[in-house]
């Protein structure tokens, strides 16, 4: 039996996963849950999958878990654990094989780098650990000799597209000439750009074609999810900003492809189901049924694709520029776009302030190179600082 780990359980990657494993009762089992607050959901998981460790940051959500549990016969035997600390923990047990980190933002990297150090299979669905922080992570990759799969639907595909062994070369030296990441396009594609500035959390949160958290959702109509996405498939593979072209596609039925010097072009297409990148990183090298219902190629009329329009989508443009000056740039871009996004989704900025802030943050504040992790944190903690102090001069909020 192969144990996992699922950093961030109950949200959509993380009951993806879940769904996954449910598929293949004796081949996985279920060592350690993590979630924030939520503990209904959580507490269903616990009946259903029986860990042995279940974690909630949360401290009062810990408590109440822990009373739920202990009066069921079946979950008494789990242990209810409190705080960030112990996700890091449960990340590095030595009894787990697999960790999916599925926790959205910077609050997940801490986790993500100790499964990298622990050398477990690290089925990698937080960008952000790259995005922050991609060279320390990627070293601990290396040095510890973890296996990197990545669960972002487009990365997942790119690496189903490249050769076998792609790592530690180029894209050049593996006749590669340009990836080829797909975006959605999200739900403004077509929207009067004079029409974005009234746009409401909820309008924001409609993704055309996939049902995810609101943080993301968000990212996606700004493409700044495809941002990093592109600061992401740099480092998974060592590559470079203008080895990496943004194609938008919205019926999100080719997930990426990867272009070849001899005119190939290879592309991973299926139903837009994250269960398929799960199931694809789990069983790798091997493949397994992940309850997706088959691509009937005849039932898709057409393809559309169209090159991505950065006055319509300018945080795509600042993730660009981000990873083009390097250092700690892309970890300011991170950290000022969660905050942008928090508040609009608190209906204190309007939608289109979004990559001003982020703008704003880059410009003010110093780059230097992600040398420790406490240099991460230090330009994490400005930047977010920056954002707030833009956000309560400009709004009052």
């Amino acid at each position: 039996m192969i144990a996992v780990t699922v950093l961030g359980s109950t949200g959509s990657i993380g009951t993806s996963t879940l769904d996954v494993i449910s598929r293949h009762p004796n081949k996985y089992s279920v060592k350690a849950l993590s979630a924030n607050t939520q503990v209904l959901r959580m507490s269903e998981q616990c009946r259903q999958f029986l860990p042995d460790i279940a974690v909630m940051v949360d401290h009062q959500a810990a408590q109440e878990l822990h009373d739920i549990l202990a009066k069921e016969q079946t979950t008494q035997h789990i242990q209810v654990l409190s705080g960030k600390e112990n996700l890091e923990y449960i990340a590095s047990l030595d009894e787990c094989d697999y960790v999916m980190a599925a926790i959205v933002g910077a609050a997940g990297l801490p986790s993500s780098l100790a499964a990298a150090k622990a050398g477990k299979r690290v089925l990698l669905a937080n960008k952000e650990a790259l995005v922050m922080s991609g060279q320390l992570f990627m070293q601990a990759v290396h040095e510890h000799k973890a296996e990197l799969l990545p669960i972002d639907s487009e990365h997942n595909a790119i690496f189903q597209s490249m050769p076998t062994h792609f790592a530690n070369q180029s894209l050049a030296q593996l006749g590669i000439s340009k990836i080829l990441l797909t975006a959605s396009g999200g739900p403004f594609r077509t929207r009067c750009l004079d029409e974005l500035e009234a746009v409401t959390p909820e309008q924001a949160c409609a993704h055309p074609n996939w049902v995810m958290g609101k943080k993301i959702s968000v990212d996606s109509a700004t493409m700044m999810n495809k941002g990093l996405e592109v600061i992401e498939a740099s480092w998974l593979f060592n590559t470079h900003a203008d080895d990496i072209q943004v194609v938008v596609h919205p019926e999100s039925i080719i997930h990426s492809m990867v272009s070849y010097d001899d005119g190939s072009v290879l592309a991973q297409l299926g139903n837009p189901d994250m269960r398929t990148p799960i199931a694809h990183a789990m069983a790798w090298p091997e493949r397994m049924k992940s309850g997706v219902k088959q691509l009937d190629i005849f039932d898709i009329a057409q393809l559309n694709f169209e090159r991505p329009d950065f006055e319509r989508f300018p945080c795509l443009k600042l993730a660009y520029d981000a990873l083009g000056v390097g250092g700690n740039a892309s970890t300011i871009l991170n950290a000022a776009n969660e905050v942008a996004v928090e508040r609009f989704l608190q209906h204190k900025i309007p939608f289109l302030e979004i990559p001003k802030i982020i703008n704003h943050c880059l410009e003010n504040n110093r780059n230097m190179d992600i040398t420790s992790l406490q240099v991460v944190y230090d330009s994490d903690l400005a930047a977010r600082h920056c954002a707030n102090e833009y956000i309560l001069s400009k709004f009052g909020a």
